[in-house]
C-alpha cells in the first residue's frame, strides 16, 4: 500500500509529509489497521540484560516525541527508540531543515534536536500501550555549553529512568553546537562515569536497572575509535549505537542537496558505518553490546550489520522510501 501512497507524501515538503505519515500511523492503529505479521518466539534475543521481541529496532528521530509510539510498535519492531529529547522543549533549527535525495535513497537533517521537553514525553511513554522494548535518547538543549551538557543529561535520565527499557546518550548529532566534542578524552570519560554513578542510585531507587548505550558519530578515525571503545570499557557501559549521521557527502555529490547542511543518512551511510562497527567489535570483544544503525535498506544490510559485530539494529531513512514492509522484509530475511 506504501507505494500507493509515497508519490503523495514525496509531493509534500519532507517535514510535512514525516508529521502527516506520522498521524496517519496513529490513526491506522486507533482503527486497528497496519498491523506487522505477528512476531514468532524464536526471533526472541537476550541483549544488555533485556529479552527483545526480535532483533530489528527504530532509531531514534522519527518520532521525537513518544506521539506515536503504539502505532510504531505495530509495524512489527522488536524495539523502538523515541527521541533526542532535551531537559527544556526547543524549536530546533530553521526551516527547511529536512531533504530528500531520492536517487541515492539518502536524506539530509539539521533537525537541531526539535522535541518538547522531557516531561512531555515521559507522559507520552507513560500512556503507551506499545507491546515492544522502548528505549529513549537523551541530549542536550543547544543553549547548554559542553561545560554544562552533563546537568542536561542528568535531567533527562533521571526523569526517564522509571519509564525507559534502556537509554541512549546522543553525544553524536552533527546538528547541535559542540555536542560531537562530548565523544573524545577526558569529556567523555567525565560525562559516562557522571552518568554511571547516577545510573547506579536510580537503580536502588527503583530496585529496577535500566541498561546506558552511547549514539557515536560513523566520522571517527581508527584511533578515535579505539579510545572510544577503551572508554566505553572502563565507564562499564552496557551498549554502544554505531551509528548516528555523517557530514561526509563523498557518496552524493552529484546530488542538488548535497551542499546542504546537517547529518546525511540512507544508503550512502551503509558501507561506513558497517565499518565502524567491525572496528568497534575488534576492539569491545564482546564485551559491551552493538546496536548496528545506518543505512539499512534490506535484510542483507542487516545481516552484514550483524556479521560485522552488532546484535541488534535499527533502521530509519529506508522506511521513508521502502515503507512498513521493509521491517517484515528484514525480521524474516536475517539469521
Amino acid at each position: 500500500m506504501y507505494q500507493f501512497i509515497r508519490p503523495l507524501l514525496f509531493s509534500l515538503s519532507p517535514e510535512c509529509s514525516h508529521h502527516l505519515t506520522l498521524k496517519g500511523l496513529s490513526l491506522l492503529n486507533k482503527v486497528g489497521l497496519g498491523s506487522a505479521p505477528e512476531i514468532q518466539a524464536n526471533e526472541a534475543v537476550t541483549v544488555m540484560g533485556i529479552k527483545f521481541p526480535n532483533r530489528v529496532g527504530l532509531a531514534a528521530g522519527l518520532d521525537k516525541n513518544a506521539d506515536t509510539l503504539d502505532g510504531l510498535a505495530a509495524m512489527g519492531f522488536g524495539f523502538v527508540e523515541v527521541g533526542t529529547v532535551t531537559p527544556l522543549p526547543q524549536a530546533g533549527n530553521p526551516l527547511p531543515r529536512l531533504f530528500r535525495l531520492t536517487e541515492q535513497n539518502a536524506i539530509i537533517n539539521r533537525m537541531g534536536f526539535n522535541n518538547k521537553g522531557v516531561d512531555y514525553l515521559v507522559e507520552q511513554v507513560k500512556k503507551s500501550k506499545a507491546n515492544c522494548i522502548i528505549g529513549i535518547n537523551i541530549g542536550k538543549n543547544k543553549d547548554t555549553t559542553a561545560e554544562d551538557a552533563a546537568e542536561d543529561y542528568l535531567i533527562c535520565l533521571r526523569k526517564a529512568y522509571a519509564h525507559a527499557d534502556y537509554i541512549t546518550i546522543n553525544i553524536s548529532s552533527p546538528n547541535t553546537p559542540g555536542l560531537r566534542d562530548l565523544q573524545y578524552g577526558d569529556e567523555l570519560t567525565a560525562l559516562l562515569s557522571c552518568l554511571k554513578a547516577e545510573q547506579k542510585d536510580l537503580a536502588k531507587q527503583y530496585d529496577r536497572y535500566v541498561p546506558l548505550t552511547v549514539k557515536v558519530a560513523p566520522d571517527l578515525d581508527d584511533e578515535a575509535i579505539k579510545q572510544i571503545a577503551q572508554t566505553l570499557l572502563d565507564t562499564e557501559i552496557d551498549g554502544l549505537i554505531a551509528t548516528n549521521t555523517t557530514l561526509s557527502r563523498e557518496a552524493v555529490q552529484n546530488s542538488p542537496h548535497a551542499d546542504e547542511q546537517g547529518g546525511l543518512s540512507g544508503q550512502p551511510l551503509t558501507k561506513k558505518s558497517t565499518e565502524v562497527i567491525a572496528k568497534f567489535s575488534q576492539h569491545l570483544q564482546g564485551k559491551v553490546p552493538i546496536i548496528g544503525v545506518g543505512g539499512i535498506a534490506s535484510a542483507a544490510d542487516a545481516q552484514d550489520k550483524l556479521v560485522a559485530g552488532a546484535a541488534l539494529v535499527q533502521v530509519y531513512s529506508a522506511l521513508i522510501y521502502q515503507g512498513q514492509g521493509l521491517v517484515t522484509k528484514i525480521r524474516q530475511g536475517i539469521s
